[in-house]
């Protein structure tokens, strides 16, 4: 009986540690600062995959194209609320992603976000909607 417990005990460790080999990896190009975002979204959200730093080592690449932040002036605040209204003057910020295939060089998944928070969050909130959306097409796959 103490044998088969052992036995038990070895297989689930085994199975434990292939389902670890097994995950996906994923290479982040850098972006100016943004793939650091990427990151650490990747791990708040629990995407499936191990971030590697060795491009050759990955199973997919996840490109971004350049952060664009529209950032409004101070000035230009003031005028719309004295003016018009107040609503929308927030900072805006957008950027794309393509999750490539390494092997066959093949787009997989595209997404496009849109954020409009003010300062530094935007990079932040932008990386999270990447990493969910990511993640539910990981899931899915």
């Amino acid at each position: 009986m103490k044998k088969l417990g052992i036995a038990l005990a070895l297989l689930c460790t085994a199975s434990f540690s292939f389902a670890q080999l097994s995950r996906p990896t994923v290479y982040l190009e850098p972006q100016q600062g943004f793939e650091t975002y990427l990151a650490a979204a990747f791990a708040k959200k629990g995407v499936p995959v191990d971030i590697v730093a060795d491009q050759t080592k990955a199973t997919y690449v996840l490109k971004s194209a350049p952060v664009e932040i529209k950032q409004e002036s101070t000035g230009g605040k003031i005028a719309r609320c004295l003016f018009a209204y107040c609503a929308g003057i927030e900072d805006k910020g957008n950027v794309s992603v393509q999750l490539i295939d390494t092997s066959s060089t093949k787009m997989l998944w595209a997404y496009s976000v849109n954020k409009q928070r003010g300062g530094s969050k935007n990079q932040q909130s932008m990386a999270e909607a990447v990493a969910k959306h990511c993640k539910e097409f990981l899931e899915k796959k």
